[in-house]
């Protein structure tokens, strides 16, 4: 039997921009990140704008390997990372003068992965 595998070509291509950028950088949160990416669909993240508020700080960067979700409020702006977004979660975000990032931005800006709470 095929091994079941992911066809999104942005997904396969972010999981192999992360693993590079985890061994030129010596940044293991990146490695973390893109093991968490290739799981299936099924055992991927999706956080709730709650979870966010609850476990962050203002002007903390928060990353989720996987999706955000606009259930809940967010009180506090905050920089937000992941690999999609719920049309909702984007406006509730920038309501509260937050930020909306993808990955790749995140690992081009921060390539040591300094200062990122991962929430999942």
């Amino acid at each position: 039997m095929k091994k079941a595998r992911t066809t999104n070509p942005e997904l396969i291509e972010l999981i192999r921009f992360l693993r590079r950028q985890s061994r030129e950088n010596k940044a293991e949160v990146w490695r973390d990140i893109a093991e968490s990416l290739a799981k299936p669909s099924r055992k991927r993240l999706a956080v709730n704008l709650s979870r966010l508020n609850r476990y962050t700080q203002k002007n903390e960067i928060a990353v989720i390997p996987g999706k955000v979700l606009g259930a809940g409020e967010i009180e506090h702006p905050i920089t937000v990372v992941a690999f999609a977004f719920s049309k909702r979660a984007k406006d509730k975000i920038k309501a509260v003068n937050g930020k909306c990032l993808s990955l790749f931005d995140l690992a081009k800006k921060n390539p040591k992965g300094s200062n990122v709470k991962i929430i999942g």
